[in-house]
């Protein structure tokens, strides 16, 4: 199984800023893909009394474990982060693939592949990272687009979140200062001047509570309870699209959207949270937060429990969780009945199925945050986020509106219906009519409490409008969404590929990166030793078509399988490239093929892995050691073969030294920033 070995902040600052100089890019995000504000609307939400430039992020998942995932959130305009779910249980075996991605969006797990300890650190150095960009003055962030909420995502069950090591999580995120002052003598020498920022060190102050499937509704009120009284939190509650109950679950995915083949067992609606004990607690734990100051909401929904029908993912995981297209449409089901029952009186965060067509209307409903993940994990990766934006501006300008709130009023025509119903003078209203007419500003109409409650009740009129089209909508459909990525029928090898870079953008870790070499023909030679002198002979050719090829840094890959998916070609990225190590410890403890690259000085080290065998090549200036099972030979790099010397108990194969030493050369050059070559600063690093 891979084990994910979170990157030192010094080299992710570093690597950050030299990339953003040579390449116009950030963890290979090219900055023509980032969203960092518009001049001319005001998207800006409230969400539990805090203030963020935006009301969109990345769902508690893939996108947000990793520093530099939080930090391409951020640059793809992600301005409240839902952080990755932590529970006490931070030692999983998770199964391998883990993410389908061929046509909704299936997965086995995506519960945390940290420790306790490292996710808090990723949190922090995440946070610290999007403070030093923005006091860099280096991107061009629209003015007041650098309000930011971190909400914590912590799970599953009470004797776990009530335990000492999820509460001494929770506090370091709520005073982080310990781990700042820590973090802050790892910034680079020559970035010394962000070890002074005045960095926020409460982090977070509120908490989604993620359940698992067939958590009690008792336990989750017993959690809430506990956060909101001895944590002082604000709280949401994630609950699960079979609240609808499995007649209309299955009229819905089966019937009408044509899923027929995804099939939600039975006990999923038996172990979970009824209707009417939803209903219940939401309103016990409403009125105790409104007791204590403090917010609480509701995130509708979780994933969607099917059975797994063993064709991609691991058969020994009985049952898969849905996402995408058709999770929209149940959880958009579940948004207009929870409306209907409790009004305006809870907050609603919403993930389901969010894309960028449907994204302004989740906006115009008034959900605060809009989270994503599955499609974020399409062709594009966060890059696509930027389009979320441009339909949501374009929707805004057609309407003429530039607040959020207009947007709601605005988005469906509801606004001045609702507007006559609110019992204000038949003056006021002649005003409001004029304003709407004439594209004014409405906020200036009435008094705050009448405008929040206009607000508030378009919104409601609006989740009806919305959900009323959707049972016929043909892009949420199985007819629309069951063509899996083209594949082309060729297999992918060590080197040369179609080098479409499909593979970059979809590992939501950022773990594939490009290099380039120049085209060449490696000859295959073997070399043996006959007396006191060296012999060796040809054996073919290895021919090397392309400049731009593939690899990976395995310390980031987590082998989800994603990468696989929508590479045209067979056999997997994450499988067939070559797999570079952080440091020698990574490289040791795996058993796969693959590489570890170091610099000390003049000397650059290689150490390889070819089908299981380990090989050592050392180069400094012209000359070359190179050394492997019972052999240690050195010669000139420029021309091994007949300036061969050294010992050997069999023919010694120089093909691996001609590819370590080729790779060596591209990965380590620092004018094309990766997670290899931004390592070499760090010392420590490579034990």
């Amino acid at each position: 199984m891979a084990h994910l070995t979170p990157y030192p902040l010094g080299a992710l600052v570093r690597r950050m800023f030299h990339e953003l100089d040579r390449s116009a890019s950030i963890f290979d995000l090219p900055a023509r893909r980032f969203f960092l504000g518009d001049q001319d609307c005001e998207l800006s939400v409230s969400f539990h009394g805090r203030r963020a430039s935006s009301p969109f992020g990345p769902a508690a998942g893939p996108h947000s474990q990793l520093a530099q995932n939080i930090v391409l959130s951020w640059l793809a305009g992600g301005r409240i982060i839902e952080l990755k779910t932590i529970q006490v249980v931070d030692r999983l075996n998770i199964p391998r693939p883990c993410i389908d991605m061929r046509t909704v969006g299936y997965n086995v797990e995506w519960s945390q592949e940290l420790r306790l300890d490292e996710s808090l650190e990723e949190y922090v150095k995440a946070a610290m990272l999007v403070e030093m960009l923005v006091a860099s003055g280096r991107l061009a962030v629209a003015p007041g687009f650098d309000r930011m909420v971190y909400d914590m995502s912590v799970g599953y069950d009470l004797a776990g979140i009530t335990s000492e090591r999820v509460q001494r999580f929770i506090r370091g995120m709520t005073d982080a200062s310990g781990t700042i002052d820590r973090l802050r003598r790892e910034i680079p020498e020559e970035f010394k001047a962000f070890r002074d920022l005045d960095y926020r060190t409460r982090l977070s102050d509120s908490v989604t509570l993620s359940t698992f499937h067939g958590c009690p509704a008792d336990e989750i009120e017993h959690i809430v309870g506990f956060l909101l009284k001895e944590g002082g939190l604000h709280c949401t509650v994630k609950l699960n699209p079979t609240l609808l109950g499995r007649d209309e679950v299955r009229a819905l995915l089966n019937d009408a959207l044509g899923y027929r083949h995804a099939h939600v067992p039975d006990e999923a609606f038996d172990r979970d949270t009824t209707w009417g004990q939803m209903t219940a607690l939401v309103d016990r734990l409403g009125d105790l937060a409104r007791a204590l100051a403090l917010g609480f909401g509701v995130k509708f929904t979780n994933t969607l429990i099917v059975e797994n029908d063993g064709s991609f993912l691991p058969a020994s995981e009985p049952m898969l969780y849905l996402s995408g297209p058709p999770l929209h449409v149940l959880a958009m089901h579940v948004v207009r009945r929870f409306r209907r029952q409790f009004g305006s009186r809870h907050p609603i965060s919403f993930s389901g199925g969010v894309d960028r067509i449907n994204f302004p209307d989740a906006v115009a409903l008034g959900l605060v945050p809009v989270t994503v993940c599955t499609d974020l994990l399409k062709t594009g990766g966060y890059g696509r986020a930027r389009n979320y934006y441009h339909e949501l501006l374009q929707r805004m300008r057609g309407v003429g509106a530039v607040t959020i709130d207009e947007f709601i009023l605005r988005a469906y025509g509801a606004g001045i219906e609702i507007l006559c119903t609110l019992g204000l003078a038949r003056s006021d209203v002649d005003v409001a009519q004029g304003v709407w007419q004439n594209g004014g500003r409405f906020d200036a109409i009435a008094d705050r409490d009448v405008h929040r409650a206009w607000v508030a009740k378009t919104a409601l009129a609006n989740t009806e409008r919305y959900v009323e089209s959707l049972e016929t909508n043909a892009r949420y459909a199985r007819a629309q969404n069951d063509r899996p990525p083209r594949k082309l029928g060729s297999h992918l090898r060590l080197f040369d590929c179609l080098t479409c870079d499909k593979c970059i953008p979809v590992c939501p870790n950022d773990a594939t990166f490009a290099f380039a070499i120049p085209p060449c023909v490696i000859p295959v030679v073997r070399a043996w030793k006959a007396g006191g002198s060296w012999e060796w002979r040809l054996e073919g050719m290895l021919t090397i078509d392309r400049a731009h090829q593939i690899a990976i840094f395995a310390d980031l890959c987590n082998d989800c399988g994603n990468c696989d998916v929508f590479c045209p070609e067979d056999g997997g990225p994450y499988v067939a490239k070559a797999r570079f190590f952080g440091s020698r410890h990574t490289w040791r403890r795996s058993p796969l093929d693959g590489f570890c690259l170091e610099r000390r000085g003049r000397r650059e080290i290689v150490l390889g892995r070819f089908a299981g065998a380990e090989y050592r090549v050392e180069v400094e200036e012209l000359s070359a050691r190179y050394s492997g099972s019972g052999f240690e030979v050195i010669f000139d790099s420029g021309d091994p073969e007949r300036t061969l010397d050294g010992h050997a108990e069999a023919d010694v194969d120089l093909t691996y030294y001609r590819i370590m030493n080729l790779l060596r050369a591209a990965v380590l050059d620092e004018s094309h920033p990766n997670y290899v070559n931004s390592l070499q600063g760090e010392a420590e690093w490579s034990i």
